[in-house]
């Protein structure tokens, strides 16, 4: 088989051994078509020599790759589903199928499953995915890359060939696998189970592992757990600060996902903003708006409270807990302002510059309403080019008392990076974007049509927008 080089395979998730793990099968597809494969995603991991037929035999019918897991493993973990606790949670339709070291960086990275079948984790449910749910995930890691969050990648969806039916969706409904390359699949809630359970022998058997394989840095730490919640907390922060400057409602922030590395994944209701709205709510089934675009920053805190009640009832010692979680208002605020200057182009100043110019943006954008949309907005202003928001479709609005005092405070901002505006992409009139009617719409031509141009032209012109903002997320 054709691995590179590249490819270092370092299954270590079984060594957690079988109080955190369950070996599993997937289920026998009548049928695995690909229908997306992200090279660039698996070069890092010397996947993209395989042939279709070898691709889809690894992660359509999951044989085994070389020197990895076998069989694949499904997670044990709990969780807080909208602030309740759920006990009869793990993975019910995935499992993690591979672990390898990215090329470069020598992360330890995992190849996780969505839709690959029943495990002992599912209930009464069948372990599998829609086509449509793997079409608006591969779209929505595709976006948040593009926008600078740090985010699983969809490396491969291969349609199966089952009907499914499902309340939310007309059905019956094409089936899929997914398979994602992310930093880790160890939950928050994956340390809450044993926690319940009683357990705090397997808490910090988790800690350790969660140290050495994610976090080797703080290996030797004073307090373990200590060490681990700050190392989460500080991922967090910056993961919700970038959600929030990419205008990204995620819809379930339950504890199980949320991962310990900051990694944003498992994407099901999310939407992109339209336009700047605090009580914009993603999952229709929210009713409450618990996980709306504004209090999504709470959520965050919130679950990272669950994870710290956890640690502690494994002996970390609890004050220096509740003083990391003290912290996390000024780390997320810093991750905020970190991650707006990315989108916007523009080299920090000093923190009080940034705040005002973090804060005269949110201004800014909430007195445009519902006029402006929340994408137009940072792409007119990319690299502080007022010439070009100015000039531009929406230059009346920008010229308007409610952006007075973000163009001043652009004004005294220094460019980052001003040679990206060269990039063709800016001299568009409008920018790339991922509004729930572009998705809608994309998955009609295949469900109608089984016609995936759409599809396929919207991810090039999201890898297109990647290419030119260029963005590093400080």
């Amino acid at each position: 088989m054709p691995f590179s080089s590249v490819y270092r395979s370092d299954p270590r998730l079984q060594t957690l051994g079988a109080d955190f793990v369950d070996p599993v099968q997937a289920a026998d597809f009548p049928m695995a078509r690909l229908r997306f494969r992200n090279d660039r995603a698996a070069e890092t991991v010397g996947l993209a020599g395989l042939a279709d037929d070898e691709w889809t035999h690894h992660f359509g019918r999951f044989a085994p790759l070389p020197d990895n897991l076998d069989p694949p493993l499904a997670q044990r973990y709990h969780g807080h589903q909208f602030r309740v606790y759920n006990p009869d949670l793990g993975d019910g339709r995935g499992f993690t199928f591979a672990q390898l070291r990215e090329a470069g960086s020598g992360r330890l990275l995992d190849l996780g499953t969505k839709g690959s079948g029943v495990t002992p984790w599912s209930r009464s449910g069948d372990g599998r995915l829609t086509l449509k749910g793997g079409v608006r995930e591969v779209l929505a890691a595709a976006m948040l890359e593009a926008l600078g969050v740090p985010t699983s990648r969809a490396l491969s969806l291969v349609e199966t060939g089952e009907s499914l039916l499902r309340q939310d969706e007309p059905s019956p409904t094409r089936s899929a696998v997914l398979v994602r390359l992310s930093h880790s699949h160890i939950r928050f809630g994956t340390f809450q189970r044993p926690a319940t359970l009683g357990r705090p022998d397997l808490v910090q058997r988790l800690t350790a592992y969660t140290l050495e394989h994610y976090f080797p840095h703080r290996v030797g730490a004073a307090d373990p757990g200590v060490a681990l919640l700050e190392e989460a907390c500080a991922g967090a922060a910056r993961l919700t600060g970038a959600w929030m400057a990419a205008g990204f409602v995620h819809g379930v922030l339950n504890t199980d996902n949320m991962n310990v590395t900051g990694e944003s994944f498992d994407y099901g209701p999310y939407r992109f903003l339209p336009h700047n709205d605090p009580n914009f709510v993603a999952a229709y089934f929210d009713h409450s708006g618990l996980y709306s675009f504004g209090r999504q920053p709470e959520a965050v805190f919130w679950n990272l409270q669950q994870l710290a009640g956890a640690l502690a009832g494994a002996g970390a010692p609890e004050a220096d807990l509740i003083d990391v979680l003290n912290g996390f208002g000024d780390r997320y605020r810093a991750g905020l302002t970190a991650a707006m200057l990315c989108r916007l182009g523009l080299a920090s100043r000093d923190p009080e510059a940034d705040s005002r110019l973090v804060g005269a943006a949110f201004r800014a954008l909430g007195s445009a309403g519902s006029e402006l949309r929340w994408e137009p907005f940072f792409f007119d202003w990319f690299c502080g080019d007022a010439g070009r928001a100015l000039s531009g479709i929406r230059g009346d609005l920008y010229r308007g008392e409610g952006f007075a005092d973000f163009r001043r405070e652009v004004e005294e901002s220094t460019q980052d990076r001003s040679d990206r505006l060269g990039h063709p992409l800016f001299s568009r009139a409008e920018p790339v974007e991922l509004l729930v009617d572009q998705i809608e719409a994309v998955w009609d031509d295949i469900a109608q049509h089984d016609d995936w141009t759409a599809f396929e032209g919207l991810l090039t012109d999201i890898e297109t927008a990647r290419r030119a903002w260029d963005l590093q997320p400080g």
